[in-house]
């Protein structure tokens, strides 16, 4: 049986621990910058997938994502790449039309006709069924078109002046009602369902400066400007390990590209530090920080991330989706906190 406990207490003003959410008068709006500088003795996991419209923005959407993992020596320097990933999506709306892989991997074909969600996830598990187990950098980007394509489109809204004019006033209040629940900033009596009469408000965004680090740029893999209008989810994760300790360090960014040529333009950004046991793998502690995110319920959303302490971090792909579900937590914050299940790959890697 699902666990509504969560739901119901966002829904009451609650957090799981029964204690009041937070409650803020603003959008968060302080980008965090470029990325950390990489320790030494660390891996560090790097991921972007960015979507495209070569023919308008009713247009078939194209995501193209790379991965890679490095690891960096005691001594600093060059890190060394022991993995890499990269994959070509073709999708109509959220519905995968072709995916294919770099290396080649024939078993994708099987996505073709999936809808990006949960359908999509179970589809990747048939098709591909050691990625997840094994926590591979293809897992993540392919997991991950599941919220880059329900966020993807937001970029439109950077490029035209009245990008809600598309829709008229009733479907925007049938856009409200079926959001209305489905996460934490988009709970019942949030001013993201109904601002002035608007059943679907302007969201907050930020500029922010670019995610690599001017005096570390081999802490990325490359990113490449598409140009034009474009979304980019990126998302970093360092692992480094203290005795029996291992740290966790992660960025995530969705933005999009700006009509003026200038720095990026974000709608979420996290930084979240974490901690686990070196012999069990379960989650020690777990701290998450937002620095841009559409609206001012949303910042309540780290709240519940310590529920998840004690879980064994092979778990938590499940167990955030139990825990975390709907207004008990933030759906790109839950992707975040869902992807620590790979930490212990990148922990072999680690000198």
């Amino acid at each position: 049986m699902v666990n509504d406990v969560g739901p119901k207490a966002a829904a009451q003003g609650l957090a799981l621990s029964g204690a009041p959410l937070p409650l803020f008068d603003a959008p968060v709006s302080q980008p965090w910058g470029p990325s950390p500088l990489r320790r030494p003795g660390s891996v560090r996991r790097t991921m972007t997938l960015d979507a495209t419209w070569p023919d308008g923005q009713d247009g078939d959407v194209l995501f193209t994502g790379d991965a890679r993992d490095i690891v960096t020596g005691w001594q600093g320097g060059p890190p060394a790449i022991v993995a890499t990933a990269h994959i070509d999506v073709v999708a109509e709306h959220r519905v995968m039309l072709s995916v294919a892989s770099t290396p080649p991997r024939p078993e994708l074909a099987r996505l073709s006709g999936a809808r990006a969600g949960g359908y999509l996830r179970a589809e990747i598990d048939k098709a591909l069924p050691g990625e997840k187990r094994d926590g591979t950098p293809l897992y993540l980007l392919l997991d991950d078109l599941a919220g880059a394509s329900l966020v993807g489109g937001w970029a439109w809204s950077r490029w035209t002046q009245d990008w809600l004019s598309r829709l008229s006033v009733q479907e925007r209040a049938d856009h409200a009602v079926r959001m209305e629940g489905i996460c934490i900033g988009f709970r019942p009596g949030s001013d993201a369902l109904s601002v002035g009469g608007r059943a679907v408000p302007d969201q907050n965004a930020s500029r922010v400066a670019p995610l690599v680090n001017p005096h570390d740029p081999e802490g990325w893999h490359p990113l490449i400007d598409r140009g034009g209008v474009n979304f980019r989810r990126a998302r970093r994760i360092d692992v480094w390990r203290e005795k029996d300790v291992i740290h966790i360090e992660s960025g995530f960014q969705d933005s999009a590209s700006a009509p003026d040529g200038g720095d990026r333009i974000a709608i979420h950004e996290y930084r979240l530090v974490a901690t686990a046991d070196a012999a069990t793998h379960r989650l020690r502690s777990v701290a998450a920080t937002p620095g841009t995110l559409p609206y001012k319920e949303c910042r309540a959303a780290p709240v519940n991330a310590d529920a998840l302490v004690g879980v064994p971090l092979a778990h938590l792909r499940e167990q955030v989706l139990l825990t975390l579900r709907r207004t008990a937590g933030c759906t790109h914050l839950n992707d975040m906190l869902r992807a620590l299940a790979e930490v212990p790959t990148l922990e072999k890697h680690l000198p």
